[in-house]
């Protein structure tokens, strides 16, 4: 009986470090692109060379985490909302990590405006008060934040709700995108560096397309049900 009661202490133990360390990684995603907006805001090199960096971080934390659900796994044979769980956050650190590389896609499309010539500061300037990226950016943070905070909570309700949120990101993107286009079809001079914006806030929406497939993992480790590639259906 007291073995029994201490191998499912140990399990709770294992569980809640795996919980623990997921949150720990979406914090990192979450500086990350706090760090990058700052970098496009104040052309900061440094912030740039610290988020391409710090990438490698997110890659370890993510292989730290996969192997550690296989061993949980592999040692407990853990059954119904137990095993949910472990497979719920085995594909949330993939869209971290993913969230990770598009910073990562950020970060060197900032690094080539930074190192162009003059005349393309010039025109970033004008792009940036024609682009509103520092909203678009806190937006998907705060999708992020949001999913994260319903896996702290395990909340199907809120992460319905983070999910729905999704479409008003993309809509604000697809805005974004109809004005770099405008801009680049008056002043061709200004493609190169309109492309790289485009870059910048198409890898930004695919944060909160991240966001939203965490919040759908929130659901079904919750309650058991697959929302992906459903739509309006998310309510229980």
């Amino acid at each position: 009986m007291n073995e029994a009661i201490h191998l499912s202490s140990k399990f709770d133990e294992d569980l809640e470090r795996l919980r623990s360390n997921v949150l720990q990684m979406g914090g990192l995603v979450e500086s990350q692109i706090s760090s990058i907006t700052k970098a496009y805001a104040n052309n900061s090199s440094v912030n740039v060379l610290s988020v391409i960096e710090n990438d490698r971080e997110v890659n370890a934390m993510e292989k730290a985490i996969d192997d550690d659900c296989v061993h949980i796994i592999a040692q407990r044979q853990p059954t119904a909302s137990d095993l949910r769980l472990i497979m719920g956050i085995s594909k949330m650190v993939t869209d971290l990590e993913r969230s990770g590389d598009e910073i990562k896609k950020m970060a060197k499309s900032i690094r080539r405006i930074q190192s162009a010539d003059t005349s393309s500061h010039n025109e970033l300037a004008v792009l940036k008060g024609a682009t509103d990226i520092r909203n678009l950016s806190k937006a998907a943070t705060t999708q992020l934040r949001r999913a994260l905070d319903t896996f702290a909570r395990l909340d199907a309700v809120e992460a319905a709700a983070v999910i729905a949120a999704d479409e008003e990101l993309d809509a604000e993107f697809k805005g974004i995108v109809r004005k770099l286009i405008t801009y680049m079809m008056e002043d061709p001079r200004a493609i190169t560096t309109a492309l790289d914006v485009m870059v910048i806030s198409r890898a930004i929406e695919r944060v909160g397309d991240h966001a939203k497939n965490i919040a759908e993992q929130v659901i079904y480790i919750a309650e058991g049900r697959d929302v992906r590639h459903t739509k309006g259906d998310t309510a229980s």
